[in-house]
C-alpha cells in the first residue's frame, strides 16, 4: 500500500506557490494539500490539512518562518518543515534549525532535489545542503556559549546515548548507525527518541546541531 506525503505550502508569493504546487503534485507520491500566504495562517492550515511536511517561506510581512516554525513544531504531533528561501545567512540557517526545521533549501535548488527532500523529511531524515551544513557547523563550533550548553547538555548521555549522537551528527542512517553499534533499527529509534526527551530537543537535526556545538564533530 502506497503512502502520500502530505505538503503544506507557505509563500508570500501567490507564483511561487503554484509553482510548487504544481511541482510537488506531480511527483509520484506527495500531494499538496493546502496553501498558507503567512506564516500568521500556518497553525490554522496545518488544523484544517493536517500535512506531513510544511514547505515553508522564511521572509513573510507578518509572520516569518521561524516563529512559524517554532510554532509548528511546538505543537502535538507536529509536522515536519522545511525551510526554502532565498536568503541563506548563517543567522538565518541556524534560527531555523533552533525553531525545529528538518531542512534548509534554497529556492534555485532543482526541482528534483525538492522533491526528493520532501520525500526524505517526511521519512525522518534531515536534509541540508552540504555547503550550508558545513557552514554553518564551524560557526557553531566558535561560538563559546553554545558550545559551553551543548557540553552541558551532551554530559547527561549515557555513553551508547553519546555514541548515538555522534553517529547521528556524522548524518548515518538509522540503519547505518545499528550496524555500526551492534543495534536493531527498533533499538536506535528508542535511543534516538529518549536522547530528544531527555535534552528537550525536537528532531535529528538539533541533535547534530547540539553534537557541533559540543564540538563532537
Amino acid at each position: 500500500m502506497s503512502i502520500t506525503v502530505r505538503v503544506l505550502v507557505v509563500d508570500d508569493d501567490a507564483l511561487v506557490r503554484a509553482s510548487l504546487e504544481m511541482m510537488l503534485d506531480g511527483a509520484n507520491g506527495i500531494s499538496v494539500v493546502g496553501q498558507a500566504a503567512d506564516g500568521d495562517e500556518v497553525p490554522a492550515a496545518v488544523d484544517a490539512h493536517f500535512p506531513d511536511v510544511v514547505l515553508m517561506d522564511l521572509r513573510m510581512p507578518r509572520v516569518d518562518g521561524i516563529v512559524a516554525t517554532r510554532r509548528v513544531r511546538a505543537r502535538t504531533d507536529p509536522p515536519e518543515v522545511v525551510v526554502l528561501t532565498t536568503f541563506d545567512t548563517d543567522e538565518d540557517v541556524l534560527h531555523a534549525l533552533r525553531a525545529g526545521a528538518s531542512g534548509f533549501l534554497l529556492k534555485d535548488t532543482p526541482p528534483a532535489q525538492i522533491v526528493d527532500a520532501v520525500r526524505r523529511v517526511a521519512a525522518g531524515d534531515p536534509i541540508l545542503s552540504p555547503a550550508i551544513t558545513r557552514r554553518l557547523m564551524d560557526r557553531a563550533a566558535t561560538q563559546a556559549d553554545a558550545h559551553t550548553v551543548a557540553q552541558q547538555a551532551l554530559e547527561r548521555l549515557s555513553p551508547r546515548e553519546y555514541d548515538v549522537v555522534l553517529a547521528v551528527a556524522r548524518g548515518e542512517s538509522n540503519a547505518q548507525i545499528g550496524s555500526e553499534l551492534y543495534m536493531s533499527v527498533a533499538t536506535v529509534k528508542a535511543h534516538i527518541s529518549h536522547i530528544l526527551t531527555k535534552l528537550g530537543l525536537g528532531n535529528r537535526t538539533q541533535i547534530a546541531l547540539l553534537a557541533h556545538d559540543g564540538g563532537l564533530a
